[in-house]
């Protein structure tokens, strides 16, 4: 049964996700979110058949059905994004633990469930934006931090007993962005976009101090290993693609993947100090027991 459910779950994310991918591609541009999909190439609507996520993708190989045109990667890449994001979700929000409780208690998971749904939607979008056109959108950094400084108070109005927010709460989110926004600031805007500023924001709100300060720290070690990385491949040249486009230290990399993939392993509980510490733990005993 648990396996079904996490099935249902998954299935249920990758249809969201196709609807973000429509959301993410049409955002700011004169074209409806609410009309019907069609190939960007030669314009023919898609029926059914072409609209399962992730699936339809792979029967067509890649390629619109009419015109033969390549499809972009971004599709199925979002749709699996959103179908694994919901699925952890629903597991670190308590899972199948849920159809054992109360119908009250049922009804608040499902609220808490359903609002950690739409912010991270809101953040898939913003991902495939910035990765698209290197800019987060305000409007899409303001909604987040509005949902951020909500969830403050989300749990205080809804379950019984649960601590008020405090100052340190409220005041997480601008302590948080107020370094990137200095960096943005001193550096005026060559090291790091105002918009990272602005969704940081939100991840202080939604997380709180100390988990927002482990997104960052997630984000920003992630990024400089993915910028390393992408480096060295391009010195080395083993990729077409590097041959195309020569990557640089001063080549732009979007910065918002990083810092959402931060916050997601954040609030999955992931603490960066304590797995730093964990891995170096051998080390330090050794030069201990060594030096002593």
């Amino acid at each position: 049964m648990e396996f079904t459910v996490y099935l249902f779950v998954f299935a249920f994310g990758a249809i969201v996700g196709s609807f973000l991918n429509v959301v993410a591609l049409r955002y700011n541009t004169s074209i409806t979110i609410l009309g019907r999909s069609f190939c960007f190439s030669c314009s023919r609507q898609l029926t059914w058949r072409d609209l399962f996520p992730i699936v339809s993708f792979l029967v067509l190989r890649g390629k619109c059905r009419s015109c033969k045109v390549k499809i972009s990667w971004q599709y199925p890449a979002v749709e699996l994004l959103t179908g694994i994001v919901f699925s952890l979700a629903f597991w670190k929000l308590g899972g199948v633990a849920m159809f054992a409780l109360s119908d009250t208690a049922v009804k608040l998971f499902l609220g808490e469930l359903l609002f950690t749904w739409g912010v991270f939607s809101l953040l898939i979008v913003i991902v495939a934006y910035d990765v698209k056109h290197k800019i987060i959108p305000d409007m899409l950094a303001y909604m987040f931090a509005a949902l951020g400084f909500a969830r403050l108070g989300f749990d205080y109005a809804f379950f019984p007993g649960a601590i008020p927010p405090n100052a340190w709460d409220f005041l997480a989110g601008p302590i948080l962005a107020a370094p990137l926004a200095l960096l943005w600031l001193v550096s005026r805007g060559r090291w790091i976009g105002l918009g990272d500023a602005k969704l940081t924001l939100g991840i202080g709100w939604f997380l709180g101090l100390s988990a927002g300060l482990d997104a960052l720290l997630l984000g920003f070690w992630i990024g400089a290993v993915f910028g390393i990385l992408l480096l060295a491949l391009s010195t080395l040249g083993q990729s077409s693609f590097f041959r195309r486009k020569k990557i640089t230290l001063k080549t732009e990399i979007p910065f918002a993947p990083f810092l959402i993939l931060g916050l997601f392993l954040a609030f999955l509980g992931c603490e960066p100090i304590t797995l730093v510490s964990q891995a170096t733990e051998p080390l330090t005993i050794f030069l201990l027991n060594t030096f002593s």
